[in-house]
């Protein structure tokens, strides 16, 4: 995703899985790069099934950037919640023992057979306060995404995004409030 009003910041979100249907290893990355690598982080987990439609997730997070990196446990759940909603919801808990937590929810609206507007709403939360955030709802980002799918797998889109520091990490942010126009390819095989 290329975020057009800001200069020129890339930003990438990833997730595969290998396994059965019933246990399975994930592994997600996400982050920026802005002249240099921004924000990045990977996760590696253990999911096992626990309902129709839903897995509980276990497993490791490490932050590369920014620094200092630091490493993460992490549980969660992720699955298709009543009316098709997406939800991905997960506690980490630190190496020095900040508790944090992120819910990530998403829908699609299909406008016509091949476009499809989604709606993305994530929210950031810590238990604990540190030199980078305060407790209670830290961050939070919504953003619509108007997608063309040539193939499923294969879908080009724009989009709007607005995010928002929150409490005491507003006031130790260096940019509390970003609204961006982006443009982006999604795909998957």
């Amino acid at each position: 995703e290329y975020d057009i009003d800001d200069d020129a910041i890339v930003v990438w979100e990833g997730q595969g899985w290998v396994g059965g249907d019933i246990n399975r290893a994930w592994f997600k990355t996400e982050g920026e790069f802005e002249d240099e690598l921004g924000e990045f982080e990977v996760e590696a987990l253990y999911s096992r099934a626990v309902a129709a439609f839903w897995d509980f997730q276990a497993g490791v997070r490490y932050d590369v950037e920014p620094d200092p990196s630091a490493a993460y446990g992490v549980v969660g759940v992720q699955g298709l919640a009543p009316y098709w909603f997406e939800v991905d919801a997960a506690l980490f808990l630190s190496e020095d023992g900040d508790l944090s937590a992120r819910l990530e929810l998403e829908y699609e609206f299909r406008l016509a057979q091949r476009v499809v507007l989604q709606p993305r709403l994530e929210l950031n939360g810590a238990f604990s306060s540190n030199e980078t955030s305060g407790t209670g709802l830290t961050t939070s980002e919504f953003g619509l995404r108007l997608r063309y799918e040539f193939r499923r797998e294969f879908a080009p889109y724009l989009g709007v995004s607005w995010a928002r520091a929150h409490g005491d990490t507003r006031d130790l942010s260096e940019d509390p409030d970003r609204n961006s126009v982006v443009a982006g390819l999604r795909f998957w095989f």
